[in-house]
Order: C-alpha cells, then sequence, then structure tokens
C-alpha cells in the first residue's frame, strides 16, 4: 500500500481496463479471495488513519463496493471498537462475493446494524464510505437498491451521501468517492447537490483507498477535492516497472492516462551561452488605443515567466503601436514592434491579453512562427475563425510545433461545445482537441490535462486554487515558451511547465498573497 505523492509518475486506468485486470486476477485466485484482500486493506489504512477512533460508521451499498465495506467491517470489529454498517440492499440480489461478505458481517460479534447512521460522530471517529464503486457513470444515475423502491433508495442513498460529506469525521471511500465517474472525475446526475453539502474547512479528512488500479477521474475536475489523499493498494496484482517512455509489456494492460511526475530538466553547461537557451518573444497586450481596454500586464507577465524559466533571451511585441509599456522593472525585456520579430528564429508566445488586437497578427504567427504557444485571445481568434484553424493545421503538415493553453470556456469555443461538456470529459475533450489540430493541448483547471495527437494524455498531480487569480494562465504560457526555447519535446515542455507552475502554488507560503507577477519571478 502507497500514498500517491507528486514525487513519481503512476499510471492510470480507466473503469474498463480495471474490470479487464481485476477479471483477469480473479481468474487465478481461489473465489473470494480478491475481496477477502480489499476489505483487509480498506481495515489496515482505516485502522492508520484513526488508530483512535472509538466509533467506525461503515455506509454499505448493493454490490462490490458495499461487499469490500463489509469485509473491512469483519477486521474492524475484532479491534475495540463500535463498527456501525448501515446497509443499502437485499441479500438476495447481491453478487455472490459481496453475498459471502455480508454473511461473515451478519455472524460477526461487535458489529451493529442499523437503518440509520451514527448521529455522534466526532472528528476522532472515522466514516468509511462503501456506497458506490467504480460503476458509475456521470451521465447516469446509480442504481437504486433493489430492497426498495428506486425514489425510496435514491433518497435514501442522497441522505447518507449527505451525512459522509457534511461529516466531521474523516471519510475514508473505498475506491472511489460514491457518486463519482472513476473516468472523468465528475459526480452523476442527481448526485451532486450531496457532493456539494459539505462547505470547505467545516468537514473531516477526505482520504480514498484505490484498489487494484489508480483511476483518471480521482485527479481532474471533482475528484481532486472530493478524493483527499490518495492511497492505492493493488491487492498483489502481478506488475511491472511503469514509466511513462517505457512501452507496456505484452500481456498487460496500457494505461488510460499517466500521473504526471516530477520533471526531468537539463543541466546548464559550464560552456553555454544565452544563445544555447533560445529566443522567446511574446506577441499580445492589447493597448488601450483600440478599445479602451488596456492589457498589456498579461503579456509582460508570459515575460517575465519564460525568463525566469530560463529562456536566452525574451522579446516582448505589444500589439498598440501606440503603447510604451514601462518595463524598467524588469529591464532583461526587451521591446520590439511586430514587424522588427524574425518568427521564424523565435519562440513565439502569442494570445496573452491580445483582444481584438491579436487578430491581425495571428495569420502572420501561423504561417512563420517557429515553436508556438498559443493562449488567451489567440484561442478565441482560432475558435471563432474557420480561416485560422485551417492555417494552425496547416502548420502540423509542415512540422511545426504548436501549444494550446485552453481553459475549459475557450476548448469549448474550439470544440464549439459548452464549458459543462468539456468539464464533463476533461481527458476526452483534451484528446480531441490535439487530434483535430495535431498539437499538443493543456487543458487547465483542476487535474491539468496534457494531451498529444498520438500517445497516452497526462493529467498533472500539482497546483491548487490559490492560482485562480488573474495571470496565472499567461505566466504558465511563458513558461511553456521558455522550455520550448531551450529545446525540449512539445510533450515534455507542457508537461514540465506544468508541473513546475502547480508546484510553485503548492510550495508558497501561506502567509505570502499568491500574486501572478510574484509567480512569474518565484519569489516564494
Amino acid at each position: 500500500m502507497q500514498r500517491i505523492t507528486p514525487d513519481q509518475a503512476h499510471p492510470l486506468f480507466d473503469t474498463a481496463a480495471t474490470r479487464r485486470q481485476e477479471q483477469a486476477m480473479a481468474a487465478t485466485l481461489p473465489p473470494h479471495k480478491l475481496m477477502q484482500r480489499a476489505g483487509r486493506a480498506v481495515a489496515q489504512l482505516a485502522q492508520s488513519l484513526a488508530p483512535h477512533a472509538r466509533t467506525v460508521w461503515i455506509a454499505c451499498g448493493p454490490g462490490n463496493n458495499g461487499g469490500d465495506g463489509l469485509e473491512a467491517a469483519t477486521h474492524l470489529a475484532r479491534s475495540d471498537r463500535q463498527v456501525i454498517i448501515t446497509w443499502l440492499g437485499s441479500p438476495e440480489a447481491l453478487p455472490e462475493d459481496a453475498r459471502k461478505s455480508w454473511d461473515k458481517a451478519r455472524n460477526t460479534a461487535h458489529i451493529t446494524w442499523s437503518d440509520t447512521p451514527p448521529d455522534h460522530l466526532t472528528p476522532q471517529d472515522l466514516c468509511i464510505d462503501a456506497l458506490l464503486g467504480i460503476g458509475v457513470r456521470a451521465s447516469n444515475p446509480p442504481a437504486a437498491a433493489p430492497s426498495a423502491t428506486p425514489s425510496a433508495a435514491g433518497s435514501v442513498l442522497a441522505q447518507w451521501l449527505t451525512q459522509l460529506h457534511t461529516s466531521k469525521a474523516p471519510v475514508l471511500a473505498v475506491d472511489v468517492p460514491s457518486g463519482l465517474d472513476a473516468d472523468t472525475g465528475q459526480y452523476a446526475l442527481g448526485l451532486e447537490a450531496a457532493a456539494s453539502e459539505g462547505p470547505a474547512g467545516n468537514t473531516g479528512a477526505r482520504y480514498t483507498l484505490s484498489l487494484l488500479t489508480l483511476k483518471p477521474g480521482l485527479f481532474t475536475a471533482q475528484g481532486r477535492d472530493a478524493a483527499g489523499q490518495v492511497w492505492l493498494d493493488d491487492l498483489r496484482a502481478p506488475s511491472f516497472p511503469h514509466t511513462p517512455l517505457s512501452p507496456t509489456p505484452e500481456g498487460h494492460e496500457p494505461p488510460t492516462a499517466w500521473l504526471a511526475g516530477p520533471p526531468a530538466l537539463a543541466q546548464r553547461r559550464h560552456a553555454s551561452h544565452k544563445g544555447s537557451y533560445g529566443d522567446v518573444a511574446v506577441v499580445g497586450g492589447e493597448g488601450l488605443t483600440q478599445r479602451g481596454m488596456g492589457m498589456t500586464g498579461a503579456a509582460l507577465l508570459a515575460a517575465s515567466a519564460a525568463l525566469h524559466a530560463g529562456a536566452g533571451r525574451v522579446l516582448v511585441s505589444l500589439l498598440d503601436p501606440t503603447e510604451t509599456a514601462e518595463i524598467s522593472a524588469q529591464p532583461e525585456l526587451m521591446l520590439r514592434r511586430f514587424e522588427a520579430l524574425e518568427l521564424e528564429t523565435l519562440t513565439v508566445v502569442c494570445g496573452c491579453g491580445g483582444g481584438q488586437a491579436v487578430r491581425n497578427v495571428l495569420p502572420a504567427v501561423l504561417q512563420r512562427a517557429g515553436p508556438l504557444v498559443l493562449d488567451a485571445d489567440a484561442l478565441n481568434a482560432l475558435g471563432a475563425e474557420g480561416s485560422l484553424q485551417q492555417a494552425l493545421k496547416a502548420r502540423a503538415a509542415r512540422q511545426h510545433t504548436t501549444v494550446l493553453t485552453p481553459h475549459p470556456l475557450e476548448a469549448a469555443r474550439l470544440l464549439h461545445t459548452h464549458t459543462a461538456q468539456v468539464q464533463a470529459h476533461r481527458l476526452a475533450a483534451a484528446q480531441q482537441l490535439a487530434r483535430q489540430f495535431q498539437c499538443v493541448v493543456v487543458l487547465k483547471g483542476s487535474g491539468t490535462v496534457i494531451a498529444c495527437p498520438q500517445g497516452t494524455p497526462i493529467i498533472n498531480p500539482t497546483g491548487n486554487a490559490r492560482l485562480a487569480t488573474a495571470g496565472t494562465g499567461d505566466v504558465l504560457a511563458g513558461m511553456i515558451g521558455a522550455y520550448l526555447a531551450q529545446g525540449m519535446p512539445p510533450e515534455q515542455a507542457a508537461a514540465a511547465a506544468v508541473f513546475a507552475h502547480g508546484q510553485a502554488a503548492d510550495q508558497w507560503p501561506e502567509q505570502m498573497p499568491l500574486t501572478a507577477g510574484r509567480l512569474a519571478q518565484r519569489q516564494a
């Protein structure tokens, strides 16, 4: 069993891949053995997380996830604890393995069966969520328990979930938090309200023990908040050394995605110079002249980030010929008129604060730029004009590197859909964009997704809500540009920048406000 931290990469497997591995492993073991291992693992982690808990409430559902909870109950009941089981199911409808665990739990002393959750739990106690497993799809409500009418079962399920989400006692979820889609990180229809009941900071700690495999939905969208601290127990499954660069051996399931680990950044040679690390040109920053809405700060933030991420030289081309931005605080930055840029020789970051003015330069940028990062208003222009999209695709045909960095709304515009659809299928949306435009895509948000036209997508594990402030996206674009300028392959450059960007936020001093300007300069 191991706690999942950002210090190494991990393979992620969706529900279908996990089911295949589960079936293959179960076929090599005696009946019921896999559930016994799962229940024991749950009990062991429960005892470790809450060693002094006097009461353990285990909410069990009607399937095998509930069976894991019932199996755990028999182990926990042997310790000096009050174990209370609430169960949503019927014996005759239980899967075979879960029925065996139910029989065992019914005949175990020191287990209390209850129709209602306990109302006396304290922060020193523990809740175990074994209601719903990995079979829940966000697009479909979970099936009602066979022991009751659908409406009654649904009502009880929602009540229990609300109590779990609002509990001041720690909650340990078995495999995935109940109601969460293990593939997408979104809650199932009808369970969103229950999931949002618990206000941040007013509930106990949240833990998830992922069994056999790690699931993508634990690390993106709503999954990161829901899962809390994630642990993995592989249930002694046969394994091989997984790395993002190593091929999957024959006979083993290939990962659905990768959870990123720390990037391997190249060491600088002593015998190098500024030309060794590339030139970045930031094109953006609409001035006040055009619409009375100055956004030069966004371009300067991206440029500052590129400078501090190691680019050899950074040029700034502001999209207002009358603009004379004050950059004396960063004299290393060099101002250039757009027409003076030798785009073919530069790594270009385009769109930060570009407003409507970026449309005038984007055709030339798409045609002439070397490695290119498109952000913000450049993406909005692409989403609105088919000719620009064709120019973007033509870059791939010429084998020119492009990285897109959309947030969910910008991704929705490019895909001609709605933000909710993008958020409901973050991995799929990023992959669709990457294939459609033949470039690397960084879909920002909780659990940022990095996708390329071929290969396995990456989910980033670093970052937090302190990044939800103006300008941090511009900083990320500048960092990606700097890594590209230094010669990193595009997917590696994007993943490394996203990881470092999030890690800076994770390590930021609590007493210091995080601003994009400070983030760009790594003043943490």
